[in-house]
């Protein structure tokens, strides 16, 4: 029996570790095509840490990006360098370009590739706080980027002067530039030609040296998680603006017509999923107190008579905070022009059309109490001489009247008088 298990066990050891070497070798492949932000970050460290964990051959980053948030981008390349598998940046498809903090992640790739058609450079640091930074915070802001630019390209054996120059300088290269000064080190038609020219390559990783075996490789595609999505989509400002003007629009009808509870319910989330967004945006405080500001304008309209005044108050407090609340120099982290002109006249138009049935609610007349009774008309129930019955509004009340009215005759409610109607014949 002892020898049965044992021979068993050894068996079982080496079927389990065959069918670990037949599993075919892949690379896989992730897609960035977008700014470079904390979403991205943590889709590229999730995606490094489990192709080395199921022994992919190599990490594919197929890359267009205008560039991102400093934080992210060395989140990135610190896992990239101490990566355990060889990382792959591909710049691709054709037009693609990897501007500021793509470029950088570019140049700390094991392997850097462009496809043709495609740019690489431009990675001056701006200021995503909006304003002008001074000159002397400004140099050092370059200083930082330009030595980390360099140490990178050290590294991995590239040129630094060029890497300190897309930072210092702001320049872009094609990819055949980025070629022959050996920027990047291969250029590719497409993924397959990639696979074929990474064949044979060795590469020193934190694991030790590797030799790449792509050729007819298995691809195996990554894509984002349904958390990453819904953080990079939250990372636009195009769309943080708009859950914010839902969110506050959700209050203001809310607040307008207590009780409605589906506006406040709805409000709330879109408020809170827009200050969430805000932790990765470069935010204008002035913009957000300015667009408050407008929703109190709007409310107060419905309370107070103003003639209109407070309603375009609202309305310009509304278009300048919109137009302040994101005023950064980046292109990825400013609002579109698009967005907020439809957002503004919408939003506006909604509060001026609540403000306008408001008015007219308490303009109209009253339909139940003494004050709804005045001007219905109303059956003498009994000769009225100078006091009767009449029926109104689904009612038998006592009325009087200065003339004599028979029953039977239709009459008019002129006022209410300590609970009997004074009416006059229609």
């Amino acid at each position: 029996m002892r020898r049965t298990i044992i021979s068993a066990a050894v068996f079982c050891t080496f079927l389990f570790t065959g069918l670990i070497q037949a599993q075919p070798k892949r690379a896989d492949v992730i897609t960035i095509d977008g700014i470079i932000n904390p979403a991205v970050s943590e889709f590229i460290t999730k995606a490094i840490a489990r192709s080395a964990a199921e022994g992919a051959e190599c990490l594919i980053i197929r890359m267009d990006t205008p560039g991102g948030l400093d934080l992210s981008m060395r989140s990135i390349i610190k896992e990239m360098m101490s990566a355990g598998i060889p990382i792959v940046v591909y710049v691709s498809p054709g037009g693609a370009r990897a501007a500021s903090a793509g470029a950088l992640i570019t140049i700390a790739a094991d392997i850097a590739a462009m496809a043709p058609g495609t740019n690489i450079g431009a990675a001056h640091p701006v200021s995503l706080g909006g304003g002008k930074m001074d000159d002397e915070m400004a140099a050092k802001v370059e200083n930082d980027a330009a030595a980390y630019a360099e140490s990178i390209a050290t590294k991995r054996n590239r040129n630094k002067e060029w890497a300190i120059k897309a930072v210092r300088e702001s320049v872009s290269i094609t990819e055949k530039e980025a070629l022959e000064i050996k920027v990047i080190d291969l250029i590719a038609s497409d993924l397959n030609d990639l696979l074929r020219q990474l064949d044979g390559r060795q590469i020193t990783t934190a694991a030790g040296v590797k030799t790449l075996a792509t050729n007819n490789i298995a691809v195996n595609e990554i894509h984002m998680g349904l958390r990453e999505k819904v953080l990079d989509t939250l990372s636009n400002p195009n769309i943080a603006y708009i859950l914010m003007m839902v969110g506050l629009l959700g209050l203001y009808f809310e607040l307008s017509n207590p009780g409605a509870i589906l506006p406040g319910i709805i409000g709330g989330i879109s408020l809170i999923l827009a200050f969430f967004a805000f932790q990765t945006l470069p935010v204008n405080y002035a913009g957000i107190l300015l667009i408050i500001l407008a929703l109190i304008l709007f409310i107060l309209e419905i309370k107070v008579t103003s003639f209109g005044m407070l309603t375009v108050g609202g309305i310009i407090s509304l278009t300048l905070g919109s137009l302040m609340l994101f005023d950064a120099q980046a292109p990825f982290a400013r609002l579109s022009y698009e967005v907020v002109i439809p957002v503004v006249v919408v939003t506006s138009a909604c509060c001026v059309l609540t403000v306008y049935l408001a008015v007219k609610a308490y303009s109209r007349k009253p339909m139940t109490g003494r004050e709804g009774l005045r001007g219905e008309i109303g059956i003498c129930k009994s000769t009225i001489d100078p006091e009767g019955k009449v029926f109104v509004h689904g009612e038998y009340w006592n009325a009087l009247s200065d003339e004599t009215i028979p029953e039977g005759t239709q009459v008019k409610v002129l006022e209410v008088k300590d609970s009997k109607l004074k009416v006059k014949k229609v």
